[in-house]
């Protein structure tokens, strides 16, 4: 494909905080210059990477210029060299130019430099290592990236094995990537994924949870997680996941877009995991450090879907659990009444039981229970008359009973 020249104009560098910001870091000058997935992105057309920019200056005169600039500084990761400017409109990470001393998987001791291209060879991939010049456009390549842009390739830089001993993480970055942006898998980045695999172990979970996060909620990720799954990534830290479930993965894709809902990570995580076996969804919630929120909704969503009426279980268990289920099911058209279902209010109280001759104690809340049960199988009438005669009939069987 054939890309610009240059980088097309980028919305926030001509507002009021973006001036400032690229005035005060002398980006006319070429002293810090937007880099990453920013550039990458725009190049290709899209929009909504974060804005990271890399500088010559050092992150202290890089917080004495945002602030003069009016603009907020945030030491975000100031030992790194990262400092985060806030303005109106604007949140912008700036980043001073370095290069890796020491590395430890996912930690390494850096040193500041002057040299762009020395920071350019310590980045993971050629297509995430393009500067450009603002307000101009102009793009300082280091590594071969709009080649490989173009070709629609993605390669690590230098030796894969190098790249991914220095962070672990790259691993998964690659196959996200690839997902994205390649035509064809790059086979010594594969290979190198492949022989590193185990490195996984050593990452945070909640790192990788963040990871897979990002390639499963891609529009089409089962091509690259049948090549991951072959290539054996996922059986150190997630053995649960095999090829045989990528089919449910993909009709639960089909069901998302056939109701035109968004995707949700964890209903498509949930495809992915053993059906109907809430401890192994539990299990991996847990290992993979999700909140408790997430890790509910994992659980409920591998239970097997309901049986008609859908909202009698959606009033029960929750609608967004009954949708989860019914679109791992690919049955989009019982879920699509349920997407933005608000569960009415019960229109009665122990006091409406009392009221009707029950006497106060454990027999009010069971024949409440019975009246809730009718009430939904009935599909939540509001007719006062007719809820009034259904609290009749539970107070009467009591009283009966």
């Amino acid at each position: 494909m054939r890309l610009p020249d240059t980088l097309p104009p980028q919305a926030w560098a001509d507002t009021r905080a973006g001036r400032a910001l690229l005035a005060a870091l002398e980006a006319d000058a070429g002293a810090t210059r937007l880099v990453g997935g920013a550039v990458r992105d725009a190049l290709l057309g899209l929009t909504g990477a974060d804005i990271d920019l890399a500088t010559a200056f050092a992150p202290d005169e890089v917080m004495r210029r945002v602030a003069a600039a009016g603009l907020k500084p945030v030491p975000t990761g100031i030992a790194h060299g990262t400092v985060t400017a806030v303005g109106e409109g604007l949140i912008a990470e700036i980043t001073t130019l370095r290069r890796d001393i020491q590395s430890f998987g996912r930690h390494a001791e850096v040193a500041f430099t002057d040299d762009w291209r020395e920071d350019a060879l310590r980045r993971d991939f050629t297509i995430n290592a393009l500067y450009a010049r603002l307000p101009g456009g102009a793009i300082d390549d280091y590594t071969d990236g709009l080649a490989d842009l173009a070709a629609r390739r993605v390669r690590f830089i230098g030796d894969p094995l190098q790249r991914i001993a220095e962070d672990h993480l790259r691993i998964l970055r690659f196959f996200r990537f690839s997902a994205r942006f390649a035509a064809v898998i790059d086979g010594d980045g594969l290979a190198a994924c492949r022989l590193r695999a185990n490195d996984l172990m050593a990452l945070s979970r909640e790192r990788i949870a963040m990871e897979l996060r990002l390639l499963i909620g891609l529009a089409d990720p089962v091509p690259m997680l049948a090549l991951m799954l072959d290539a054996g990534i996922f059986r150190p830290v997630l053995p649960e996941v095999t090829t045989d479930r990528l089919p449910m993965l993909a009709t639960t894709i089909a069901a998302e877009a056939a109701a035109g809902v968004a995707p949700a990570w964890e209903r498509r995580l949930a495809s992915l995991l053993p059906p109907a076996d809430l401890r192994v969804a539990s299990e991996v919630g847990a290992r993979l450090k999700l909140s408790n929120t997430q890790r509910q909704r994992l659980v409920a969503a591998v239970a097997p879907p309901p049986p008609p009426p859908h909202v009698a279980a959606a009033w029960t268990d929750g609608a967004e659990a009954v949708v989860d289920r019914l679109l791992m099911a690919g049955d989009a058209a019982a879920a699509r009444p349920l997407i933005d279902w608000q569960r009415p209010r019960l229109p009665a109280t122990g006091k409406d039981i009392i009221a009707r001759g029950v006497a106060p104690g454990p027999e009010v809340a069971r024949r409440l229970g019975q009246f809730e049960r009718a009430w939904v199988a009935a599909g939540f009438p509001d007719d006062a008359a007719l809820v009034a005669g259904m609290l009749d009939a539970a107070a009467q069987s009591s009283v009966e009973a």
